[in-house]
């Protein structure tokens, strides 16, 4: 796991700003804060709410985290932007073992805007802490979590083949 550079940082945060339009707002009228792309599914975050003992949230994380993994190759590596704080590019496939570096962030969006991206940008999560919700993206990781998050979290907000 390593801090972006502030070179890359930008470069990354403009990137993503133009490919996504990140329009970062507490105002629920100028929600979703991204142009959600097409291959995507969001899900409401309430049902982790009224969770005791974090279950649900630990699932959650987890499914997210395993399906990025497994969406990438072992030598690939993921962004984790924290919006205007530092943010990391690590590799998925050697973190959080035992001995090992833990992932930065979470799938979970504590306080503020926390994305995952792949290298190219095709796949990724975009956690939206003011409206509660999770934006998941690419088909490839959709097709490996949707089944599960919908156990986890209920139905989706947005997207998806029955809500598009």
């Amino acid at each position: 796991m390593t801090e972006l550079p502030q070179a890359e940082y930008r470069s990354v945060w403009n990137r993503f700003d133009a490919e996504f339009a990140f329009q970062p707002s507490m105002n629920p009228a100028e929600w979703p804060a991204i142009k959600e792309p097409a291959d995507s599914v969001t899900w409401s975050l309430a049902a982790l709410d009224e969770d005791p003992g974090d279950v649900r949230l630990d699932r959650f994380v987890a499914v997210v985290k395993q399906g990025l993994t497994a969406c990438v190759e072992p030598e690939d590596r993921l962004y984790a932007l924290d919006w205007q704080h530092t943010s990391y590019s690590f590799a998925p496939h050697r973190v959080s073992g035992r001995g090992e570096n833990s992932w930065p962030l979470s799938p979970y969006p504590n306080g503020d805007y926390y994305i995952y991206l792949s290298q190219d940008f095709r796949l990724g999560s975009f956690g939206h802490p003011w409206e509660s919700s999770v934006c998941l993206f690419g088909q490839k990781l959709l097709d490996a979590v949707a089944a599960e998050l919908d156990d986890v979290l209920g139905p989706p907000l947005r997207g998806g083949p029955s809500l598009t």
